[in-house]
């Protein structure tokens, strides 16, 4: 419902900036503001998108938990999407996205709503079936009396 109620007061709110902002401003100025926020947005998400991949690579190779740089990554691509959509009041959002501290109260917003039940880092639990008593049961056949001159094939001479 929350969703629905988004897709609908959005727009509307923009629609509303929209008139006025030119009315104050002028259609030109107000075209210029929307196109500048995109693409000043643009390289800011690039720059800092490349700087949240590195963090998150040094938490892959530090064995750290990797979900805080994966929601900054996560926040700041949002904002990407926010800040290349027309419009002044999803600006302001993607603006704020690219805000570090304001990525980092985010986090810890969700991270207080979110309860998880179990970490781990490194290999899982395998799935081949291990004998519990070190006993393994199969067939073979003795062939050191059927030796012969020629390789087998699977050595080296």
């Amino acid at each position: 419902m929350w969703l629905l109620m988004a897709f609908i007061a959005i727009p509307l709110i923009e629609i509303a900036l929209f008139i006025q902002v030119g009315g104050a401003i002028g259609i030109w100025p107000t075209l210029l503001i929307v196109l500048v926020t995109a693409i000043a947005g643009s390289w800011l998400v690039r720059s800092q998108g490349a700087r949240e991949i590195q963090n998150l690579q040094r938490s892959f190779s530090d064995l750290r938990d990797p979900s805080e740089p994966l929601a900054h990554g996560a926040m700041i691509l949002f904002s990407g999407a926010l800040l290349l959509t027309p419009g002044f009041f999803t600006d302001v959002v993607g603006l704020a996205l690219l805000v570090p501290k304001v990525r980092a109260k985010i986090f810890e917003w969700g991270k207080s709503r979110v309860q998880v039940a179990q970490f781990t880092m490194g290999p899982g639990p395998t799935h081949s079936q291990r004998p519990q008593d070190g006993v393994i049961d199969g067939d073979f056949e003795d062939i050191s009396d059927q030796a012969t001159d020629e390789p087998s094939g699977w050595t080296r001479h």
